[in-house]
């Protein structure tokens, strides 16, 4: 059997996308070219210096962007914050976006692409495991300890959309990471399970299953990988305003990056059901800033998180903004003037 049965799943929204295989040419195009990257740097117009960055995440080669702040001195010692990417993204996007803002403030940042996406390494190609993202963020705050600038005792993170759910995950386990905060949260786990809007049936996660366990007998038997969209086509009036929006960002020059391609594997689906982002926030002691739009359809995550959390925690409503106005423009501008004083009270 060398072709992809034909296999609908439903995405994380409750609708449903066609699958296409891949091919080994799509495959050898995706391997990442971390090496050529790594040690390249450049100035921004603000002054804040940007580096191509290399570390390791258990043998897989990260590739990351660090921001320097204007006047970096190598002899000082910088809090720093660790900015992680929504599902699908990559380094240079709105991630990207906060870190050169965040290092616009003084401090050092560092976003990078998830293992198995961008250019990062990792087999197999697009593969979306938000535990594994988790493992990530680990891996980052390591590197981060080993530059003798960063104050070790003064690391954040910060997680946009998906990155959100892993970030805080990583924070409720990871001692070394001091603050917190979210931008247009998402728990990828609940969202996988209850749809974007928080209303999915059991039924319709059974159904996410089963499409997984297909396309893994397909697979086993000799058939190429098979991959789902993360957001629709541009123009989809029957997708929420929020993932209209997304595609919009992530389809257009407004944010595209070639190498996000819109597309994961589907046996992916089985370990963001699985996930849980914000079930041990019980642990979470450290501050926690959660900011998201008052006309999001995912607001109810931030809602969520911040009824969980029990330690020193606020939750901004940004008037009238929905979940991708955030990325970018005024949208994160109003973020930044929450997140700058936050960040420099909590890593004072």
């Amino acid at each position: 059997m060398n072709k992809n049965p034909s296999i609908q799943v439903p995405n994380s929204i409750g609708r449903r996308h066609a699958l296409f295989g891949g091919s080994a040419l799509a495959a050898s195009l995706l391997i990442p070219q971390i090496a050529s990257a790594a040690g390249k740097s450049k100035v921004m117009a603000t002054g804040v210096r940007v580096l191509n960055v290399s570390f390791k995440n258990n043998g897989i080669d990260m590739a990351g962007n660090l921001y320097l702040p204007k006047g970096f001195n190598k002899t000082s010692k910088y809090p720093a914050i660790v900015s992680v990417h929504p599902g699908g993204g990559v380094k240079e996007q709105t991630a990207g976006l906060y870190a050169s803002k965040l290092a616009e403030q003084g401090f050092v940042a560092l976003a990078f692409d998830a293992s198995h996406q961008g250019a990062s390494g990792g087999m197999p190609r697009l593969l979306d495991d938000p535990m594994r993202r988790v493992a990530d963020i680990y891996s980052a705050v390591d590197y981060l300890t080993s530059l003798g600038y960063v104050d070790a005792s003064r690391i954040g993170a910060l997680g946009i959309c998906a990155g959100s759910g892993t970030a805080v995950k990583a924070a409720s386990l990871e001692r070394r990471i001091k603050a917190i905060a979210t931008v247009s949260a998402v728990d990828v786990g609940a969202a996988t399970r209850r749809g974007w809007e928080g209303k999915a049936t059991k039924e319709e996660q059974i159904a996410i299953l089963d499409s997984v366990a297909k396309q893994r007998s397909a697979e086993a038997a000799g058939a190429t990988p098979a991959y789902v969209n993360y957001v629709p086509k541009v123009g989809d009036k029957t997708a929420p305003r929020d993932l209209q929006e997304a595609a919009d960002y992530y389809l257009t020059p407004r944010g595209h990056h070639p190498n996000s391609p819109n597309k994961m594997l589907v046996t992916s689906l089985s370990a963001l059901v699985a996930f849980t982002g914000f079930d041990r926030v019980d642990l979470l002691t450290q501050p926690l800033m959660i900011i998201a739009g008052s006309e999001a359809g995912s607001l109810w995550h931030s809602q969520e998180l911040h009824a969980k959390a029990t330690g020193r925690k606020e939750l901004y409503v940004v008037d009238g903004a929905t979940h991708m106005d955030l990325y970018d423009g005024a949208g994160a501008d109003t973020a930044m003037k929450k997140l700058a004083p936050f960040f420099n009270r909590t890593l004072a």
